[in-house]
């Protein structure tokens, strides 16, 4: 990174935490601290919203997982339009006319203290290590690049966000995701027309596309009803939408951002506005991905993106059989450009060459087998390593092939993407805590000041776990999948218990208790059969949560509705 790199980089973090602290200290009570007074407007709960799921983990994974797998990805937000007009119709007016600080305060007017209580450790279990992600994702992928120190980065990105977090609470969280929204989509469109740029003079967007889709990277719906196969239009909008409504509707980190929101239309008018630009945003992002595929049609591509690997390769035994997969890749680049280079002139002569579409799927074909054979060279290497790069193929574009200044915007948008969604699940972990934990079972009579005093508490205490979680995590196959297989597992059962709460009347406290017990733990079971994409676990965890629910209570009667 050059100096003009670290400026931006710098001045960009710092004005976003100081302008934070600055913007929201003084909150004096409760209400002011976590609901930030209900004066929040449409257009921030939008972007808060947008931001709180937008973690630096989106805008690293993303671009990855269209390089290698292709757009198809766009197909797990399906769900979320509809699942914004559900939230908005039932959610949200009974959140708002209840007046609650938590979503999980509902249960317990609902049900009883217990499953609350449930609700809301299910929500700690499951943000508190999606929280610890949001951290790790971009700290151990800027670490390996620009050789930082991985502990060091996890402390730097905890600390930076408990600061303004702590000072301003939800307030403080709202003003900054405006500016963090701002930085991150500035930067990926400045990416992306800087990719179009610098592909070959003759190309247009045009024979772009049609190079990406020669190599399937365009195949972006898919009807198969292969409960296996983890992203098809059908997981997308059964599955996908009882995450979304889950995850925007019964998960703190996201309702405490619009029940922050100045009147039911606002919060109701700021989940639209999401619904309306969420499937695009991601679209474009995985577009993006895409684009840096094309690019690397006609430019140097390595092995494997994680320069650790290569590091652990060169160390070890089987350094020359690397070395000839890389002379082999080289002769292999070379002819894939030339190729592509002809395929350019062909379409610009308004002729899509079939011919030329088999040589380039075959040439794609052959580079897989390489990096298999790479993959395979690395693990004899190290057991240990991770082989699977993509969360690595975006920044390794950034950092080789954009210009000075522009890469200190873009590792902005990175850190500025963690720090928005770390914000929120701390704020919604330390308001959790404090109202559905710590209030609920506190003796005698305290003070507000001294509950937004409990709650600045849990927000350092919960920000030292994530950082601890980011600490020791270990990659997953893809860092975007993980957060979302650890949100499935847990998102269909809490779903559930909502579920019964707003629509099954005569179900009663012992029955949805036990129900979402057994739910909770039968998803366990199937997770672990590995049955399913995990994309249907929300579907199944719901169900069965309402099914289990139903079923106890017509076996224990109505006139049992607790038990001690």
């Amino acid at each position: 990174m050059q100096q003009l790199d670290w400026i931006v980089l710098s001045v960009t973090l710092l004005f976003i935490v100081f302008y934070g602290v600055w913007k929201t200290k003084g909150s004096k009570n409760v209400e002011d601290y976590i609901l930030g007074n209900n004066e929040t407007r449409w257009y921030i709960v939008g972007l808060s919203v947008m931001a709180t799921q937008a973690s630096a983990i989106t805008f690293l994974s993303t671009p990855g997982q269209a390089y290698h797998d292709g757009m198809g990805f766009v197909q797990f937000y399906f769900g979320l339009p509809i699942a914004m007009v559900v939230i908005s119709v039932t959610f949200i007016p009974i959140y708002h006319k209840l007046k609650v600080f938590t979503a999980y305060e509902y249960l317990e007017q609902r049900f009883d203290l217990k499953t609350r209580s449930l609700a809301a450790i299910l929500f700690l279990f499951q943000r508190g290590l999606g929280t610890g992600l949001t951290i790790y994702a971009p700290a151990i992928i800027l670490s390996a690049l620009l050789g930082w120190n991985l502990t060091l980065m996890n402390i730097v990105i905890g600390v930076l966000v408990i600061i303004y977090t702590f000072a301003g609470g939800t307030k403080a969280v709202n003003v900054t995701q405006k500016h963090q929204m701002f930085v991150i989509m500035s930067g990926m469109f400045i990416t992306f027309f800087l990719i179009l740029h610098l592909l070959p003079n003759d190309m247009t967007f045009s024979n772009a596309l049609h190079i990406a889709g020669a190599n399937h990277k365009m195949d972006i719906v898919d009807f198969s009803f292969d409960p296996e196969t983890r992203y098809t239009f059908w997981s997308g909008i059964t599955g996908g939408f009882f995450l979304a409504l889950s995850y925007f509707g019964t998960d703190q980190s996201q309702v405490g951002r619009y029940l922050s929101g100045k009147s039911i239309k606002e919060s109701q008018m700021g989940l639209i506005m999401n619904g309306f630009l969420k499937v695009p945003m991601q679209f474009f992002i995985l577009l993006i991905g895409v684009m840096v595929f094309v690019f690397f049609q006609f430019n140097p591509v390595p092995l494997n993106f994680n320069p650790n690997n290569k590091i652990i390769v060169e160390n070890s035994k089987f350094k020359a059989d690397y070395n000839t997969l890389e002379t082999k890749l080289v002769k292999l680049s070379e002819e894939k450009k030339e190729i592509n280079l002809i395929y350019i002139d062909h379409l610009n002569q308004n002729y899509d060459n079939p011919i030329l579409r088999k040589e380039l799927v075959a040439i794609s074909n052959k580079e897989n087998d390489l990096r298999d054979e790479a993959r395979e060279i690395i693990t004899q290497a190290d057991p240990k390593s991770e082989t699977n790069d993509k969360d690595y193929v975006f920044i390794h574009f950034i950092l080789n092939y954009l210009p000075k200044g522009l890469i200190g915007l873009l590792l902005a948008v990175i850190l500025s993407a963690a720090m928005s969604s770390t914000a929120s699940g701390l704020n919604a972990l330390a308001s959790t805590t404090a109202i559905d934990i710590y209030k609920r079972n506190v003796k005698g009579e305290k003070t507000e000041k001294h509950f937004v005093n409990a709650t600045k508490f849990f927000t350092i205490l919960w920000g030292i776990i994530a950082i601890l979680f980011a600490c020791v995590g270990t990659l997953f196959e893809n860092l975007i999948q993980l957060v979302n297989i650890v949100g499935s597992i847990f998102y269909g059962t809490v779903l559930g218990i909502f579920l019964v709460g707003f629509y099954i009347k005569f179900v009663k406290a012992l029955a949805i208790f036990w129900g979402a017990v057994v739910s909770q733990l039968l998803i366990f079971y199937i997770y672990y059969l590995d049955v399913v994409s995990f994309l249907w676990l929300n579907f199944i965890g719901a169900i069965l949560t309402l099914f289990l629910s139903i079923s106890i209570q017509m076996i224990v009667g109505n006139d049992k509705e607790d038990f001690d």
